[in-house]
């Protein structure tokens, strides 16, 4: 009796029956063959139909399959080097679940703006696929790394009553008749839990309503933000490079399959490892200089800033210590220079800009309820966050990784749409 299997796992029985559950991905016929490559989530196997081995009916049903059927397959595994995955099948019997209408993805090119508008039917490609594996490795290992330095999940809520990184890109909501806000980071709440638990980070869904249609930017990404009791700038930027280290190496012995497929050349990818190059904001001024960009002190790096300075390196570069001015109200400002403050931002080589941003939180109650009114911002929302400041302060760091840049630079991508399985850009809310 044939057993079930997934096509990841045909190399185990070469030489049996076994059942494939999954779709039609293609078809083409030479003669008295057919070949049908089925896929099933797992991967992709070319199925050989035959008169010789198939009744009548279904050796005529395999001829007439449309794309994106739903099938089930059943066949005698065989390794085989030419083809797809190096193992087929030897089909013995074809069962159609349910046959597909006319499929609007052929297998021609089409536009990013029809492949968008279908982003539920896009997934199912191949390159999609290898995407989205490439994606659940890079949550995989940045688990197994925190998990295993003795970080615990708390997750942060996604509603809440303040902003985190400046008014400007809220996106608002009414919470019983109480304006409320999707979170732009869970970081102030994970400043409360590592005030508990010492280790914390949180996993989830963050927002910004930006008007940008830059290939970088998203309204609805992924962020994991590890914060940390006790831990001062440096330790931070450590922890960082020592996570995104793992991550890459993880991907590099998992999906090398994967990467294959995407072309990526993985040879940037081997250099990713600790130490990474450290510069002050001053010193990324100096290099945007030589190479024709004059910023002026005090000014954030935007896109084509970022891509300057991470060229001039072959590993993820730290830029620390930008001006406090253009950076959060909770940095710390540097005890040397208190115009600057106590952050970093990890910036990916080959021109994908800003994976990490992070650094030292004021932890003294004044400084930060100083800053709170000279922002104007709502006292009354902030005084849970200054109560942390009230009872027990301690010196604390952190960091946000976003998800989807990280993935589109291990990727190769050329845009960050690819790297979520729904993308929420400017003009783009469904599918």
């Amino acid at each position: 009796m044939a057993v079930d299997v997934r096509i990841e796992q045909l190399p185990q029985y070469v030489g049996q029956e076994v059942r494939i559950r999954g779709w039609l991905y293609n078809r083409r016929s030479s003669g008295k063959i057919h070949f049908l490559i089925v896929r099933d989530g797992s991967g992709f196997v070319q199925a050989v139909a035959t008169a010789q081995d198939l009744d009548p009916e279904s050796f005529a049903l395999a001829d007439r399959l449309t794309q994106e059927s739903s099938l089930m397959v059943w066949g005698v595994v065989r390794e085989d080097r030419r083809a797809p995955g190096g193992y087929e099948l030897s089909l013995t019997g074809l069962e159609v679940v349910q046959a597909a209408e006319g499929y609007p993805i052929t297998h021609k090119e089409h536009g990013v703006e029809f492949l968008l508008e279908r982003r539920h039917l896009w997934l199912r490609t191949p390159r999609q696929q290898a995407i989205m594996r490439i994606r659940h490795t890079v949550v995989s290992a940045i688990r197994e790394f925190l998990d295993g330095r003795g970080f615990l999940c708390v997750d942060a809520p996604i509603l809440t009553p303040a902003a985190c990184e400046g008014t400007t890109t809220l996106f608002r909501t009414d919470y019983f008749g109480t304006p409320a806000y999707l979170s732009q980071s869970g970081q102030l709440y994970n400043e409360a839990a590592c005030a508990a638990l010492g280790l914390v980070y949180c996993f989830g869904p963050t927002f910004r309503a930006e008007k940008s249609k830059t290939r970088r930017h998203l309204m609805e990404f992924w962020m994991v933000e590890p914060e940390m009791a006790y831990w001062g700038l440096d330790e931070s930027m450590a922890l960082g490079e020592e996570l995104v280290a793992h991550v890459v190496s993880r991907v590099l012995r998992d999906r090398k399959q994967e990467l294959g497929q995407l072309g990526r050349d993985t040879r940037p990818l081997e250099q990713v490892a600790p130490p990474f190059p450290r510069i002050s904001y001053e010193e990324a001024l100096e290099i945007l200089a030589r190479n024709g960009r004059d910023l002026p002190w005090g000014e954030d790096f935007g896109a084509p800033d970022e891509t300057i300075v991470s060229n001039a390196f072959s590993k993820p570069v730290y830029v620390h210590r930008y001006p406090a001015r253009c950076k959060a109200f909770y940095m710390k400002r540097d005890p040397v220079r208190p115009d600057l403050a106590l952050c970093a931002d990890l910036l990916a080589p080959e021109g994908y800009g800003e994976i990490i941003g992070g650094g030292q939180r004021e932890d003294d109650l004044e400084a930060l309820a100083a800053r709170v009114r000279e922002l104007g911002l709502p006292t009354e929302s902030y005084e849970w966050y200054l109560d942390l400041r009230r009872y027990g302060s301690v010196p604390h760091s952190g960091f946000g990784l976003g998800i989807e840049r990280t993935v589109a630079w291990i990727c190769g991508l050329e845009h960050v749409r690819e790297a979520i399985p729904f993308p929420r850009m400017l003009y783009h809310l469904s599918p």
